[in-house]
């Protein structure tokens, strides 16, 4: 559960335009709703607002993700994610990440320094301090996905092609990479929906079957939002639907 929370916040920004303008923009929010079987498990969100960093009006996105009725009861989760990042090359500048995971408690926050390629990590919980070496413009774990928003090939991807990124979380780089696989109509509560369809590869293990056991459904329009996801877990299956949400800077596509 707490994997599929963490992998809404980090999806549910992940939207692409071929235009050079951002395809996002301050005020616009997604909430999710997700289900194992047929149990409401909870919900997770993402929200841009404005923030200002060294005199400089930055982007700043707020992910949450928590367990709602027995399955707080029998597994809370509370989790927090945070970026800010610029406003016209996508840098982060700082992230935050606080966590409760069914007692696993987490509480980090990092500032980046791009030019001289590091982050210092301070961990609040462990009271330490370190700085680690990065590469050229990577990105934190929330603001990766509004980079790729604006990603120039994202629409000329072949079924079966993949772009990849560097990313900084759990104190090191790692390459994130996403599989394209087509198109396909979809059934929302908003009515018909032309989508694309992608799907992370994810570490195998205890969590997820196998390498492609995520897939991520977005809109085939101008917003590209991801309106659906899926996992096929080792035990069992979630799925998040996008349940609200608001300040798009398109209206949304529905087929009549």
């Amino acid at each position: 559960m707490k994997k599929f929370i963490l992998t809404i916040l980090i999806l549910s920004a992940f939207s692409f335009d071929t235009q050079k303008e951002d395809a996002f923009g301050t005020g616009e929010y997604f909430k999710f709703r997700i289900h194992y079987g047929i149990v409401n498990a909870g919900y997770a969100t993402l929200e841009v607002k404005d923030a200002t960093i060294n005199n400089k009006k930055v982007h700043h996105a707020v992910g949450k993700g928590y367990t709602t009725g027995m399955s707080k009861f029998f597994f809370k989760v509370e989790d927090l994610y945070e970026s800010y990042f610029d406003k016209e090359n996508g840098d982060p500048y700082r992230f935050v990440r606080k966590i409760d995971e069914g007692g696993y408690t987490k509480n980090q926050e990092g500032f980046f320094n791009q030019s001289e390629n590091k982050v210092l990590v301070k961990d609040y919980k462990r009271k330490t301090e370190k700085t680690i070496v990065i590469t050229d413009h990577v990105q934190d774990i929330v603001s990766a996905f509004y980079f790729l928003r604006n990603h120039p090939s994202i629409d000329k991807l072949k079924p079966g092609e993949a772009i990849t990124i560097d990313m900084f979380f759990d104190d090191e780089i790692t390459k994130f990479k996403l599989k394209y696989v087509g198109r396909q109509d979809i059934t929302t509560k908003f009515g018909a929906v032309s989508t694309m369809v992608f799907k992370p590869l994810v570490q195998t293990g205890r969590v997820f079957k196998e390498k492609e056991s995520l897939t991520l459904w977005i809109t085939d329009d101008d917003n590209k939002v991801p309106i659906r996801i899926k996992a096929d877990l080792a035990v069992g299956s979630l799925k998040a639907d996008l349940d609200e949400y608001k300040g798009l800077k398109n209206p949304l596509k529905v087929k009549k």
